[in-house]
């Protein structure tokens, strides 16, 4: 780092993506990108008449697009925030809700970025352990007195919590934001968003980034009370408000305007999902029960780094975790059949040497 670095920022962790590697084709299943293209719809409006209005600006409130989704989920426009990616979202929710009296609870074993925006804002935080299942026991954060994220599913482990637990965090915490990031629940898991009208502290963090087969577009979306949603407003108008592009919006509104194509895609990665699951607990492997477009996985007779080492060298990538408890694991983002396949031909040769 340099010496103009504020010394607030020295001890800081970033946050650390899944690797993007060069050197050779490899069969991606490490970051939970959906294998299928975006839909027809939204690659017919990525056309040139389109290309040639990026020397305007883009609609810094994105009316069109708040409208489709508030449709498509039905709320009002006022109940939607749009952002570059959900990862906005949740930045802008720890600026807003959390500082150095009102602290943030979390998992220990969840997405990596919440830390990350705990430490960047100096908020007090807790990491709450899962249970021996790795499940989230969600009396932990009642009466927790912070604000409250939990991925639903959760990353990496797929695993989610029901509408009923939610509800007692949020009766329990009314003073503060329970923030539900909901980026892989078009996979099976129960979405949040009918509870918005009901409770003024539940917020719903979505992304275009999984069931939508945009994360190359950086596109989020939030769900939330009308009051909330002016307080992100207020954060993105103080920070960038040009933060989605015009062809990111203009793809936003296709992808809704195709609703039933993604649907569709979603119903395939779940069913692809319990094959794989099927097959690898053949092989001896421990799967826990996913809700994601992930599994998470223990091999038998092989640690999880080697496990990941050995399939990067027979071109197939998965996400592995240095933490101490989920160590032993890998986690496999759930392609198409054909690369299922490939993955399993490889991982039965991985395990043949051993």
């Amino acid at each position: 780092m340099s010496r103009f670095l504020s010394p607030r920022f020295a001890g800081l962790e970033a946050y650390t993506p899944g690797e993007q590697p060069r050197d050779q084709q490899y069969i991606k299943l490490n970051t939970n990108e959906s294998p299928y293209p975006p839909s027809p719809e939204v690659l017919a409006r990525l056309n040139a008449d389109e290309v040639k209005r990026l020397n305007l600006y883009p609609d810094p409130e994105g009316k069109i697009l708040k409208e489709k989704l508030a449709k498509l989920y039905g709320v009002e426009k006022e109940n939607i925030f749009l952002s570059n990616g959900s990862d906005d979202i949740l930045n802008f929710a720890f600026m807003a809700f959390c500082d150095e009296e009102r602290g943030a609870a979390f998992p220990e074993i969840s997405y990596g970025f919440y830390p990350v925006y705990a430490d960047l804002y100096h908020v007090p935080h807790v990491k709450l352990p899962l249970k021996e299942d790795f499940s989230i026991d969600y009396k932990d954060y009642c009466d927790i007195n912070k604000m409250v994220v939990v991925a639903n599913p959760n990353a990496p482990t797929g695993m989610e919590i029901g509408l009923f637990e939610i509800e007692e965090i949020l009766k329990a915490n009314p003073n503060h934001v329970v923030l539900i990031d909901e980026a892989y629940v078009d996979f099976g898991g129960t979405s949040a968003v009918g509870l918005v009208g009901k409770y003024p502290n539940l917020l719903v963090s979505m992304t275009y980034s999984k069931s939508r087969s945009m994360a190359g577009a950086r596109l989020g979306f939030a769900i939330a009370s009308k009051e909330i949603i002016e307080d992100l407003e207020k954060i993105k108008f103080s920070t960038n408000p040009y933060n989605i592009n015009r062809l990111t919006l203009a793809a936003g509104e296709a992808a809704v305007d195709s609703d039933a194509y993604y649907k569709e895609n979603a119903k395939k990665i779940m069913a692809t999902r319990e094959t794989t699951v099927k097959d690898l607990k053949a092989l001896g492997f421990t799967v826990l029960d996913s809700k994601a477009n992930f599994i998470f996985a223990k091999p038998p007779k092989i640690s999880g780094a080697d496990f990941y080492a050995q399939l990067k060298k027979k071109g197939v990538l998965v996400r592995h975790f240095e933490k101490e408890k989920i160590r032993d694991f890998v986690r496999i983002t759930i392609g198409t059949d054909e690369q299922m396949e490939v993955f399993l031909q490889k991982t039965q040769e991985v395990l043949a040497d051993r």
